[in-house]
C-alpha cells in the first residue's frame, strides 16, 4: 500500500513558517510582501483559485490585492493596469489569472508583467533562465512538485523519472527541475510509442496529460513515486442519488495504491502546494528588491 504525499498538511506548514517570517521581514524592511491578483470575468473555476491565493496571502500574513476586472475590457486597459502594478513599489508580485477571453493575447499579458514582479514564473526571461540555469522564480505549480517528491526522504539524483505532458507551465519545466536534481529524464505524452513500458521503467512518475484516469496501475513500476497534476471534474452519483460531478486525476488512484511505494491525492495533492509556492514566490521577489 503507498504512502499518501498529504498535499495539504506540507502546505500547511510551509505556511506556517512564512506567516512566522513576517513580523521579522516588516521590522527589516518596513513593510511586508505584496501580492497583487488580477482575474478577468466571471470563470467559477478561475473564481474559486483565486479565492484559494487570496486566503493563502492572508493566512501567512502578507498584503494582498484582488483586482476584479470585466470579461469585456480591452487588451489595452489590461495591459495598462498591470503597468501600473509593475511601478508599484509596494506590489512584489503581479499574477494575473488564466484563462483569459478570447479576445487578449495571453502570451502579451505574461511578457508585459515585469520580470521581478513574476510570481508564477511565466515570462520569458525566466523561463530561459530556468534552462539556462541562472537564478530565476520557478513556476509554482513544478516547484511544487519537486518539494513533495523530496518530502518522501527519497534521493531524485540517479533515478529514472518520467514526466507525462509537455506544456510550459508544468511538464518541461518540472523536467528541467528533476535534471537539475541528476535524474535521468524522459518526457512522454500521449503519441510516445511504447507508453506503458516507458512509464514502468520511472522510480519517479509525474503526470500531467489531463485525462482522467489515464494512468493504470499495471503503467507504474512497484515502488514508485507517483505525482499526479490532474484536475479533472468528472460525472458521478452522489449518496443520495442525484447526479453530480467529483474532481479525480490523471491517475487511478485506487488501483495504484497498491503498486506505488508514494502517491499524491486528488484533491489535496499538488494543488495545495502550487498556492503554498505562490506564496514563496512573492516573498522571494519582495526580499530580491533590497
Amino acid at each position: 500500500m503507498a504512502s499518501i504525499i498529504d498535499g495539504k498538511a506540507l502546505s500547511l506548514s510551509l505556511k506556517d513558517g512564512m506567516k512566522a517570517q513576517m513580523e521579522g521581514l516588516e521590522a527589516e524592511y518596513g513593510r511586508r510582501p505584496g501580492l497583487a491578483v488580477i482575474i478577468v470575468g466571471e470563470n467559477p473555476a478561475s473564481k474559486s483559485y483565486v479565492a484559494g491565493k487570496i486566503k493563502a496571502a492572508a493566512y501567512v500574513g502578507m498584503d494582498s490585492r484582488l483586482i476584479e476586472l470585466p470579461e469585456d475590457i480591452s487588451e489595452d486597459a489590461l495591459l495598462a493596469k498591470i503597468g501600473k502594478l509593475n511601478s508599484d513599489s509596494s506590489v512584489d508580485g503581479i499574477l494575473v489569472q488564466l484563462p483569459l477571453p478570447e479576445h487578449i493575447d495571453e502570451d502579451k499579458v505574461i511578457d508585459a508583467i515585469a520580470l521581478e514582479k513574476d510570481v508564477d514564473g511565466f515570462h520569458p526571461g525566466n523561463v530561459a533562465n530556468l534552462w539556462l540555469g541562472r537564478p530565476c522564480t520557478v513556476p509554482c505549480t513544478p516547484k511544487g512538485i519537486i518539494r513533495m517528491i523530496e518530502s518522501t526522504g527519497i534521493d531524485i539524483s540517479g533515478k529514472n523519472a518520467v514526466v507525462i505532458g509537455r506544456s510550459n507551465i508544468v511538464g518541461k519545466p518540472v523536467a528541467k527541475l528533476l535534471l537539475d536534481r541528476n535524474a535521468t529524464v524522459t518526457i512522454a505524452h500521449s503519441r510516445t510509442g511504447n507508453l506503458k513500458e516507458v512509464c514502468r521503467q520511472a522510480d519517479i512518475l509525474v503526470v500531467a496529460i489531463g485525462r482522467p484516469g489515464f494512468v493504470t496501475a499495471d503503467m507504474i513500476k512497484p515502488g514508485a513515486v507517483v505525482i499526479d497534476v490532474g484536475i479533472n471534474r468528472i460525472k458521478c452519483v452522489k449518496e443520495d442519488g442525484s447526479e453530480g460531478t467529483r474532481l479525480v486525476g490523471d491517475v487511478d488512484f485506487n488501483a495504484a495504491l497498491d503498486v506505488a511505494g508514494h502517491i499524491t491525492p486528488v484533491p489535496g495533492g499538488v494543488g495545495p502546494m502550487t498556492i503554498t509556492m505562490l506564496m514563496e514566490n512573492t516573498i522571494e521577489c519582495f526580499k530580491r528588491k533590497f
